[in-house]
């Protein structure tokens, strides 16, 4: 049973848990890391920490998995910024016949997801579930980034 506080663990093990964490990810998210471990372990009142036995040692595997995250999440965002930037050039330079320069130049004015989104959706048919898989993203992004390029689009184009 662990009778040390969250707080006291904080001020006794922080420095060695961000040099831990130092050798695990970059340099500058270290910190981080180990802040974040620190709050997941606070919204859990009666989790692990509780009863961790040996304090010391579950806090440093604890930002270890934090650690992993940390790399699978860059890994996600590094995957979707490839997609969409194969999206993003592919609707770059997007010229559709008969349609009017101001509204080219307004796609062109889009974020690259909202291009991508767009593209996907109406030059692709695409259904919303289809280009969430496409992007790798949630279908909620999908509809959220579709709803802002028409509201910009609409705003170029009045």
């Amino acid at each position: 049973m662990n009778e040390l506080s969250l707080e006291n663990a904080y001020e006794q093990y922080a420095e060695d848990l961000v040099r831990y964490a130092c050798a695990l990810v970059p340099r500058s998210a270290a910190a981080d890391v180990v802040a974040d471990t620190f709050a997941d372990l606070l919204r859990k009142p009666n989790g692990a920490w509780s009863s961790a036995h040996h304090p010391k040692a579950f806090l440093f595997g604890a930002v270890a998995n934090r650690a992993r995250m940390h790399h699978r999440q860059n890994a996600r965002r590094r995957q979707r910024e490839r997609q969409l930037a194969v999206a993003g050039r592919r609707t770059a330079d997007i010229i559709v016949d008969g349609f009017p320069d101001e509204l080219s130049d307004a796609f062109k004015e889009l974020s690259l997801q909202q291009r991508a989104v767009t593209y996907l959706t109406y030059w692709h048919d695409l259904s919303v579930p289809q280009v969430a898989d496409a992007l790798g993203v949630r279908d909620g992004t999908v509809r959220r980034q579709l709803a802002r390029a028409r509201s910009r689009l609409r705003g170029a184009l009045s």
